[in-house]
């Protein structure tokens, strides 16, 4: 491709448009005719000789506090300590070859196509030599990390090594060693390593991530398309980020170039510490536009020293489902401001059962640190020691009620959720419409349960029609879906339903609370309540 030269045209531009501006700038009184500017000046008067302030000569230029003017001593000091994960895994082929063209008996490309597409299959391109059978091929993953322990201990990222048949690590010196894995843990994105070397290793330790702030200076190490040992700089630009990437995410953004092939890499903070684990980026085209992020070492810590102890990761576990609270919601509830993780499920006989947490309780705090939103409560939980007894503060029937909980360690399964059933063909049941919130619900028989394929056991009411635009329709409520409780009380009949908004319309409150179940998740809905329209007084 041709290189692009645009910026040399746009700089001819800024050049050429500078040199009228600097004529321009001429006072008109200055431009002289050719024949006055012979015209000597007259002499000036005689005055006392001053002489002129000399312009002082310029300093050194200091650095901006804080920013150091090489990074090359501290590179050097840490360079050793990173490393480079190749893992390789054995696949099958596709066997997507071309078919073999038809030829005329006796052509001279035919024997030349069949030698040719023997060849290729014997080269692992899709079959046994003889096109009967798939070949087996080797797909390779490239990545980086760093050595904690001088026996050898390696940490990257679990993506980095995931269904790898062989791991190898290449030191600094180019030293390549065999990898073995000593735990991983694919929720947190995590894998510990071993190799052994003939010597004592070079190593980094973990910082205080939790110091790191926005617009710190950091260093990122790592092997980004296989080219080792590349160093790129940056800040802190953000923390805290959620990424859609798990339960417990809390990156470090930065704009150190991070690419592919970075991950599992060290984010170093100006002390040699590692802060962060590189480990995704924001690219719409595959390579670094400034956007990358970075596991924390105050959460990648515990995580490996557990990896190390058990090969596996034992996190605290509460047994909730929560949800978020939305302006609407704490509107509903009372709460003075909308924070903290609404409870949309208990798991039975787990800690939050025995701790009486019950669903539609707002968990405001966690051992003692406050529950700003609802991405909060997982980390924090898991970070919790198993076995630890933790207080809970939680927002119940519009008031605070401090809980005391005993932590489990999280089950590795977790649970499926079977999909709502689709919703068949009227004719509809008898229904009760709700005004104002646009539902129609009625009583679970065996004409509903039929209809709506609900258990023998289902208790609730069902929703059998949804007002178009209404808020119900806004909020994806759909037929089929069941009403279990309203404003944090169960409903056994339309009769409740309209009873509880009644009571809500009493005190003034603009929102009404749903638990709404769909085949096996239930959800914590607001709805709006529309102004109810006066009676007409009859004349």
């Amino acid at each position: 491709m041709r290189p692009s030269r645009r910026p040399a045209a746009l700089l001819g531009l800024l050049l050429a448009g500078a040199a009228p501006g600097l004529l321009l700038a001429v006072p008109p009184g200055l431009a002289a005719s050719p024949a006055a500017a012979a015209t000597p000046l007259p002499a000036p008067s005689a005055a006392p000789a001053t002489a002129a302030p000399a312009t002082p000569a310029p300093g050194p230029i200091v650095p901006v506090p804080g920013a150091p003017p090489s990074f090359a001593d501290l590179v050097a000091r840490l360079l050793p300590a990173v490393v480079n994960v190749s893992s390789t895994s054995e696949v099958a082929a596709s066997g997507n070859l071309p078919e073999m063209p038809n030829f005329p008996p006796g052509s001279p490309f035919e024997q030349f196509f069949k030698d040719f597409m023997k060849r290729h299959r014997q080269d692992g391109g899709g079959g046994d030599g003889n096109g009967d059978h798939p070949a087996e091929r080797q797909m390779q993953s490239l990545g980086s990390g760093f050595i904690i322990d001088p026996s050898g201990l390696i940490v990257t990222n679990n993506h980095v090594i995931e269904g790898a048949d062989s791991i190898t690590v290449t030191l600094q010196d180019n030293t390549v060693l065999k990898a073995k894995v000593i735990g991983r843990d694919t929720t947190g994105d995590l894998a510990l390593l071993k190799v052994d070397a003939p010597h004592p290793l070079p190593f980094v330790a973990f910082g205080d991530s939790a110091h790191a702030r926005v617009g710190d200076w950091v260093l990122a190490i790592g092997n980004p398309f296989g080219l080792g040992g590349t160093v790129t700089a940056g800040i802190v630009s953000a923390r805290g980020r959620d990424i859609q990437q798990g339960p417990y995410d809390d990156f470090i953004q930065t704009d150190a170039a991070i690419n592919r092939g970075n991950s599992g890499g060290p984010l170093f903070d100006m002390q040699g510490h590692v802060i962060g684990i590189n480990t995704a980026i924001f690219s719409p085209s595959g390579g670094s536009i400034g956007i990358g992020f970075s596991i924390p070492s105050n959460m990648a810590k515990a995580d490996i020293a557990q990896l190390r102890q058990y090969g596996h990761p034992r996190r605290g576990w509460l047994g909730v489902r929560i949800q978020e609270v939305t302006p609407d919601i704490a509107e509903s509830l009372g709460l003075p401001k909308a924070e903290g993780a609404l409870v949309a499920g208990v798991n039975k006989d787990g800690p939050a059962d025995r701790a009486h947490l019950r669903n539609g309780d707002v968990i405001l705090t966690f051992n003692g640190e406050a529950v700003k939103d609802m991405h909060v409560l997982p980390r924090i939980v898991a970070e919790a020691t198993v076995g630890e007894h933790v207080p809970l503060t939680v927002w119940r029937d519009g008031k605070a009620v401090t809980l005391q909980a005993v932590l489990a360690e999280k089950p590795d399964d977790t649970q499926q959720t079977a999909a709502a059933a689709p919703p068949p063909p009227p004719p509809a049941p008898k229904s009760t419409d709700l005004t104002g919130i646009g539902l129609a619900v009625a009583p679970i028989t065996a004409e509903t349960q039929a209809k709506f394929h609900l258990s023998k056991t289902q208790k609730g009411v069902v929703v059998t029609g949804v007002t178009d635009g209404s808020p119900a329709a806004d909020r994806g409520v759909q037929p089929g879906d069941v009403v279990l409780e309203v404003q944090q009380q169960e409903v056994h009949n339309p009769a409740d339903v309209a009873a509880r908004i009644a009571e809500v319309r009493k005190d003034k409150r603009k929102v009404a609370l749903f638990l709404i179940q769909r085949g096996e998740q239930m959800q914590w809905v607001p709805l709006a309540l529309e102004k109810t329209k006066p009676a007409e007084k009859k004349k």
